[in-house]
């Protein structure tokens, strides 16, 4: 027997293969099984041209046998097998694909394709075996022969006995060490786990002798081990079914199986495209949000197949952030993979899926929205505030897609609404969209601000996610109504008569202002006569584009730039509190001093912001209480 070497650039690559080109070990048994199924749709080509050949499904089949006590493992297919010539040029020179040159001359039909187009997917055999043996048979041959090689020292081919047409793999599994084990490549379970996970959809059965348990003959209390032929795979993906021909069941099935969630989908989406890419897709809304969603243990992503063998597990590129909670998978047969199948060598395909995949999705979302409102709503309140972040993101970029997705309570309807909806209801007079921030609903229908644009009969949006305002800024303007805090300086509402008496009490009392505004010089912009309060005696605005919400936000994050709002102090000039800072103006200036603060206090509370000093406000309560 002459051992033949392999060649420099073989050996090389044959080196690397085993210590870094596959992220795991387990893929080995994935890559076996795909050329086997390639040698499988070898013969069925031939067959389409070959009058002599009919194809019996029944006769092909793929195996894998494991042997314990000797450490090996088999895999057995009945495809075309490989003549003398076949194993020098495919197996001796590594990355030379077979497949890839029998794709090459093949005009592919029926909706088959070959799936080892790289010719190095079979080297990944020596990640977990000492000894790799080959022995095959060619279609049309009456003589087998036998490949074998150690790994990177080189190979040798001797002639065989095989009765059948076909090929079969026998690895000698590696010894374990202190850092590996490599028996598990020998475990009945951890095998069909294998094949289970990457290639459950190859169209072939691949078959394993499973164990099991049965009841004694003549016994009803006793227990015998036995075995038995089992096809482990399950051959025909869902995503290939025809939709007519699937329930809702049967999603819902395919979503637990995969364990996409624990949860049952609200929406699922399934895609069958044949156009400048063909591709099938299974795409699932989940009812919940996982429990790692915003952690950076959470991965988003579809599971990625190329002709139904798994490539990847997460497949990020698939999916924009802002619709990363989606679940399910693509298939796709004009990938342009890698040498280890893990990675996309070029993206120009990837990239025109996932566009596709990105409208679809937001098309489905806005059916939802549309046809299935509370279910749209029982979404949103799970994933809402992603869509918004999503609209933040990256500039404001994708907030033409997502802006007529997003949700807010309303102030008249008392539920969740769309922009688009406020806006068909907006009065003629109304100049802009208004809303107002606050921790909860019940808190922000509590607020001083909201006074005067409720009682001008406006409906206000209330933002309780610290990324509502943040997103709001990027949209800017929606279909030419620009939005507005309640809180604003200017909150572009026709003075009337009582609002006008503002101005003349601010001008009459201006002493007193001037006054008000030097006690509160490091801490407010301004103090001034509000236009908006009716009932309330006093609350705090802004001026500029930071509110007081954002400030609250900006200054909890872990790099805080201690950035403010512009804030005024708006004091109500028709409260019994404005007569008592003007007789105190008159008669004792400490007292206004001690009102002043107790009104900027009071303020600061209504806003949910921290007194900079809590035992000098409790005194200075006491203080009018004296």
């Amino acid at each position: 027997m002459v051992k033949q070497e392999f060649k420099a650039e073989s050996k090389r690559l044959l080196e690397m293969m085993i210590n870094s080109i596959y992220s795991k070990r387990e893929v080995f048994l994935r890559e076996l099984i795909s050329n086997a199924s390639d040698a499988i749709d070898k013969i069925y080509y031939k067959a389409l041209t070959d009058d002599t050949l009919t194809f019996d499904n029944d006769s092909y089949y793929i195996k894998v046998s494991a042997d314990k006590d000797n450490r090996i493992l088999t895999i057995t297919d009945t495809g075309i097998g490989m003549t003398k010539e076949d194993l020098e040029n495919n197996l001796g020179i590594i990355a030379k694909s077979g497949s890839l040159a029998f794709k090459s001359e093949n005009e592919l039909k029926d909706g088959h394709d070959i799936i080892g187009q790289f010719g190095v997917g079979f080297y990944a055999a020596f990640m977990v075996a000492d000894v790799v043996t080959v022995i095959s048979k060619a279609l049309g041959s009456d003589e087998a022969y036998k490949w074998e090689s150690e790994g990177a020292d080189g190979f040798s081919i001797t002639p065989h006995e095989k009765e059948s047409v076909g090929t079969e793999i026998t690895l000698k599994i590696k010894e374990n060490t202190e850092d590996d084990s490599y028996e598990e490549f020998l475990e009945e379970r951890q095998l069909k786990a294998i094949i289970k996970k990457y290639s459950d959809f190859v169209r072939y059965p691949i078959k394993m002798d499973v164990s099991g348990q049965r009841p004694k003959e003549d016994s009803e209390n006793e227990l015998e081990d036995y075995q038995e032929e089992q096809i482990v795979n399950s051959m025909v993906p869902i995503w290939r079914k025809n939709k007519s021909e699937l329930t809702a069941e049967d999603y819902e099935n395919f979503y637990n199986e995969k364990h996409y969630g624990f949860d049952k989908p609200i929406k699922h989406i399934h895609l069958s495209v044949d156009g400048s890419i063909r591709y099938n897709a299974i795409l699932y809304v989940p009812e919940n949000m996982p429990y790692d969603y915003y952690s950076k243990e959470y991965e988003k992503g579809l599971e990625l197949y190329s002709n139904g063998v798994l490539i990847m597990n997460k497949c990020a590129d698939l999916l924009p952030d802002y619709f990363s909670f989606v679940k399910g998978m693509v298939d796709s047969e004009d990938l342009s993979l890698n040498i280890s199948r893990e990675m996309l060598q070029h993206d120009r395909q990837l990239k025109l899926i996932a566009k596709n995949i990105n409208k679809k999705i937001k098309s489905q979302l806005q059916s939802l929205l549309k046809d299935e409102r509370e279910k749209y709503e029982e979404f949103f309140k799970s994933f809402g505030r992603q869509l918004k972040y999503g609209v933040y993101s990256d500039f404001g970029t994708h907030k033409e897609t997502l802006q007529d997705l997003i949700m807010f309570y309303s102030s008249k309807e008392k539920k969740l609404v769309t922009i688009d909806e406020y806006v068909s209801r907006m009065p003629e007079d109304q100049k802009y969209i208004y809303y107002a921030s606050g921790e909860s609903n019940e808190r922000i229908e509590k607020l001083p601000q909201t006074e005067l644009v409720s009682d001008k009969g406006y409906e206000i949006l209330y933002f309780t996610d610290d990324i509502d305002e943040f997103a709001i800024k990027m949209i800017g303007v929606y279909k030419e109504k620009e939005f507005k805090s309640v809180s604003s300086g200017d909150l572009g509402i026709e003075a009337d008569e009582s609002q006008n008496n503002t101005e003349s009490e601010e001008n009459e009392n201006k002493e007193l202002f001037d006054f008000m505004r030097t006690i509160l010089s490091d801490k407010v912009k301004d103090v001034r006569v509000s236009k908006r309060l009716r009932t309330h005696p006093v609350c705090l605005s802004t001026d500029g584009e930071v509110t007081i919400e954002m400030e609250k936000i900006l200054s909890a994050m872990p790099d805080n730039q201690n950035i403010k709002a512009d804030k005024v102090l708006e004091i109500n000039s028709n409260h019994e509190v404005f007569q008592s800072l003007k007789a105190a103006f008159e008669q004792d200036k400490e007292k206004v001093n001690l009102y002043t603060k107790l009104l900027y206090n009071q303020a600061l509370l209504i806003e949910g912001l921290p007194i900079q000093d809590p035992v000098e406000f409790t005194n200075d309560m006491c203080k009018v209480m004296v």
